[in-house]
This record gives C-alpha cells, sequence and structure tokens, in this order.
C-alpha cells in the first residue's frame, strides 16, 4: 500500500519502505505524538525516535526482533512518557541531544551534538541541531543512496511552520535561522518530513512560506 503518513491514535501504523530501510509510524497518547520505529532490512536492526506514551502499543510495534536504540529528539514531556519502561524492556540504548538531556528523567548513554551520527544495522542517521523549541532539540537525517532524504525533525518543523517557541522572538529567530540554514538549505524539496505531532510534508512544499513565518513571528 501507498505510505501517507496519516495515522491515528489507536489506529494502525503506517509503514513506509525505502530500499535499505522501513519506517513505521504510529501514534500515541492524548497529545497525538508521532513514534517512528526504523528497521535496517539488510540486518533487522531497529531504533525508535520518540517512545511518546503507550509502552504497550510501542512494543507491540517493536516485535521480537527488540531495538537497539531508542531516540529522544527533545526534552517536553510528552515524547518520553514511555522511555523508561521501553527501555526497561529492551535494554535499547538512549540518545538525545546534549543541552536536553538534563531534562529527561531517564539515563541518556549517548549525548548527541550538532553533526554527529547514530548507526544502526547498515543505516547512518545524521544529527541537526536545532535551537529554540528547546535548547537541544535534535533532527535525524537519514540521506537514502537510492533517492532523497528523509529527516524526522521532532517538534522543529512541521506542515505549515516550525514549531512552538511561545512567542519568545530571540527563540524564534534562532530555530527559524537553524532549522532554515541546517534542513532547508542542505536538503533537496523533495526531502521526506517526519515531525512529532501530525502529517508528514515535504521540504517543497513548505519551502516557499519560510518568509511568510518569518514575518508572523511564529
Amino acid at each position: 500500500m501507498t505510505y501517507s503518513g496519516v495515522v491515528t491514535v489507536g489506529g494502525r501504523a503506517d509503514v513506509h519502505e525505502l530500499p535499505e530501510l522501513m519506517i513505521s509510524k504510529a501514534a500515541v497518547g492524548p497529545m497525538n505524538n508521532n513514534t517512528y520505529l526504523l528497521r535496517c532490512r539488510a540486518t533487522g536492526q531497529q531504533l525508535l525516535i520518540d517512545a511518546a506514551n503507550d509502552a504497550a502499543t510501542l512494543l507491540t510495534l517493536i516485535g521480537d526482533d527488540g531495538i537497539v536504540s531508542v531516540v529522544t529528539t527533545h526534552q517536553h514531556g510528552d515524547h518520553w512518557q514511555a522511555l523508561a519502561a521501553t527501555v526497561a524492556a529492551t535494554g535499547a540504548r538512549t540518545y538525545a541531544g546534549r543541552a536536553d538531556a538534563p531534562g529527561i528523567p531517564v539515563p541518556t548513554d549517548v549525548l548527541v551534538d550538532d553533526l554527529d551520527t547514530i548507526s544502526f544495522g547498515d543505516i547512518t542517521l545524521t544529527a541537526r541541531h536545532l535551537v529554540g523549541h528547546t535548547p537541544g532539540s535534535i533532527a535525524l537525517i537519514y540521506d537514502d543512496p537510492h533517492g532523497h532524504a528523509h529527516v524526522f525533525t521532532g517538534d522543529c518543523l512541521f506542515p505549515g511552520g516550525i514549531g512552538n517557541t511561545h512567542r519568545d522572538p530571540k527563540a524564534f529567530a534562532s530555530l527559524l535561522h537553524d532549522v532554515e540554514t541546517r534542513i532547508f538549505g542542505e536538503l533537496s524539496d523533495e526531502t521526506w518530513v517526519y515531525p512529532g505531532h501530525g502529517n508528514d510534508t515535504t521540504l517543497g512544499d513548505e519551502r516557499p512560506h519560510l518568509p511568510e513565518w518569518r514575518t508572523r513571528g511564529w
């Protein structure tokens, strides 16, 4: 079936099948958080992005093969409610942005800085540090050797705008700058965007609206 990226809490995961990577997207919890299970097709190793809520659902999604790693995109509580239970059940290694790790009440095994890489099986993700929604938010980029890039943006980029900066002009300027330079400035319009909540988008769909976002200030 064609991947749409449209998921609902309590509904089935949607699976995006790439030549070397399978991406399963599910929605969990009262804030409709997205969680992403990435599976290396060559080795079967798996990585989870944001153990947001509902550990039972996440562990069912993960299945018997387990996960080697779980990455938390940022420190906000709705993105790690199931982290402790998921790690306890799987023994997964934990990753988070260096500046946000102290705000996550589960020990972070690996502190992530800008341009660090996270590997599992034959797959490598590159982290980009985006400051503004939180001090240590990270996006994760998979550069598909058979096509365009795929980026998991947490709460830093959504269809229609960047993440919430709570009307703080400095935080807004910082996040917009980082998203423009480190995401839009380096990736093509075909890049698929997987946000922390809601539907997916592409950089090509969002790029024309960057001036509008700057003018409105949020």
